[in-house]
């Protein structure tokens, strides 16, 4: 896969504050917390792939995506890979704990490494971390803050009526 050389970034306004999103002409690379920045709109100079995950999130915080399509562009070790790549099998409105995940990836020992790996998602949301919960259902582990994660999943499971 070729990394194109010119990076866009775009502040986009969320029901969760503001959101960074960054990628080349192809790929997305980041989506990241952007604390209380000032939120600027995606302009018509951001990247093809840059504006397309804008305007699919949001259409996921207004309810109207359950399912992301975007050119991602993932870097990490083989586990982190195949814990993100699991963790996009996750259903929209669903929660599955670390220890589920890392029995699913053979050894349920991992559940650690699975909620390391998950700490380190450079995509968040699009590969969706807040999805997965402590082993007793416990909101635990998020990037973003534990209440960002209560928000997106109140978010899902209010817009899939569960």
């Amino acid at each position: 896969m070729k990394i194109n050389s010119a990076i866009h970034t775009t502040v986009i306004d969320t029901m969760i504050g503001p959101l960074s999103v960054s990628g080349d002409h192809d790929w997305i690379y980041t989506i990241e917390f952007a604390g209380r920045s000032h939120p600027a709109e995606c302009d018509e100079a951001a990247s093809p792939a840059v504006r397309k995950a804008v305007a699919q999130l949001r259409n996921y915080f207004s309810g109207t995506l359950r399912s992301f399509e975007l050119p991602i562009l993932l870097s990490g070790t083989d586990f982190q890979m195949k814990v993100w790549q699991f963790m996009q099998t996750i259903e929209f409105g669903q929660v599955i704990t670390y220890g589920a995940i890392a029995r699913r990836l053979g050894n349920v020992r991992l559940a650690r490494a699975v909620g390391q790996a998950a700490n380190r998602n450079p995509i968040p949301i699009v590969v969706p971390c807040h999805r997965v919960v402590g082993a007793n259902g416990a909101l635990v582990g998020y990037d973003g803050g534990i209440w960002i994660k209560r928000l997106l999943l109140e978010h899902e499971r209010r817009v899939s009526g569960t």
